[in-house]
């Protein structure tokens, strides 16, 4: 049996991220997936799935070795952010009010994953085990028993879970979720503008659900539709000349002339861990927590869980493993996690609606917002981590 000091579950954005952080930690590390994320070429239409990276998700990938990977491949920077539910109303953030070159960058997940996956073979104490699928898990004194689907088993100290939203590992450790649906359904959306290259991402909000658009390298944008299950499958089912008639009639006239490349869709649900850990087991990213897509916080979210997590491995020395160490890594993540997702339903529930009194005031606070420097900057620093 072979054995190590860490085994992490999953290898994709978050797990990649932790694993590697541990192995330069000069731990034994392992690190299970069941597939490899594809090579990159930049012949490739954009993947649907992206994410909105911060200046702290930004400086943890340099420290990783993984942010030049990413540099070498594609990315689009974006320097100013708006939202808004009437035009007038709006509010407004732009890097050059914050002494910041940008505000962030939209990546693909795949291409994250894939910089991170680049560093692997440069680190002799990391194994990556592709594919491969976990099938059980077992509390030893000490550590974990964890078994493939090839009936292979392998010994650690720790077991880390960063297996997804339906984490096996968060389950088989008995770990349960305080969890809800949302009741609606987001469409992704990617298209070819007719527009020059923008360095904004905006969001409209609407009873329906909110609008947005995020832009991508080249004339390229990705656009993000919330709305009921029905009508986000009806939606899913239509011929692109279909669709581009339907996102032109409830999209704001910011988005200009495009054209249909590609879609998908999902449903949205929330969870939290009641527990982010016991004795020998570790949860991260959205094994322990779920957002609301809104903001696009949630990978971000993650990379900060790996962060705290390696600090405090980093700081208890030969103690890494215990329970205190896991303990003082929870009471630094949860309430921030918890302080996000409750932010993220606020917005999305106060908005959701078409209340006439309730649409006063929100659109009075929005305006009040993009009025009031100070706080409006000591928002948008805590939401990069800054």
């Amino acid at each position: 049996m072979k054995q190590y000091d860490v085994i992490v579950a999953g290898g994709g954005m978050v797990g990649a991220a932790t694993a590697l952080g541990l192995a330069k930690l000069g731990l034994d590390v392992a690190v299970l997936e069941g597939f490899a994320p594809r090579p990159f070429a930049d012949t490739q239409p954009m993947d649907l799935r992206v994410s909105a990276i911060s200046p702290h998700s930004v400086a943890l990938l340099e420290r990783l070795g993984a942010w030049d990977e990413v540099l070498n491949m594609r990315l689009c920077p974006f320097k100013r952010l708006e939202t808004w539910e009437t035009p007038e109303c709006r509010t407004r953030f732009n890097a050059d009010d914050m002494g910041l070159e940008q505000l962030g960058y939209i990546v693909e997940n795949r291409l994250l994953q894939l910089a991170l996956w680049q560093q692997f073979d440069k680190i002799e104490n990391l194994t990556l085990y592709c594919p491969s699928k976990m099938v059980s898990t077992k509390p030893i004194e000490n550590g974990y028993i964890v078994e493939l689907e090839n009936t292979q088993q392998l010994q650690c100290r720790l077991l880390i879970g960063a297996d997804g939203a339906n984490s096996q590992v968060r389950q088989q450790a008995g770990i349960g979720i305080t969890a809800w649906d949302y009741r609606q359904h987001c469409m992704l959306i990617n298209i070819e503008t007719a527009l020059p290259q923008q360095d904004i991402t905006w969001q409209q909000f609407t009873p329906a659900g909110p609008r947005s658009f995020l832009p991508l390298p080249g004339h390229q944008g990705s656009l993000v539709w919330y709305d009921s299950p029905e009508r986000i499958r009806r939606l899913s089912h239509m011929p692109s000349e279909q669709l581009h008639a339907e996102i032109s009639a409830v999209f704001p006239e910011e988005l200009g002339e495009f054209s249909v490349v590609d879609h998908g869709s999902f449903p949205l649900t929330r969870r939290h861990a009641q527990t982010y850990y016991k004795p020998n087991v570790v949860l991260l990213g959205d094994a322990a927590h779920t957002i609301n897509p809104l903001a696009g916080q949630g990978v971000n979210l993650g990379f900060k869980d790996v962060d705290v997590l390696l600090q405090e491995i980093e700081a208890a020395g030969e103690y890494w493993a215990e329970s205190s160490t896991l303990d003082k890594y929870q009471r630094r993540r949860r309430p921030d996690n918890l302080v996000m997702q409750t932010g993220m339903d606020f917005f999305y529930m106060a908005f959701s609606n078409n209340i006439g009194p309730l649409k006063f005031i929100r659109n009075a606070g929005l305006r009040l917002a993009d009025e009031a420097g100070g706080i409006k900057k000591q928002v948008l620093k805590y939401a990069m981590g800054l």
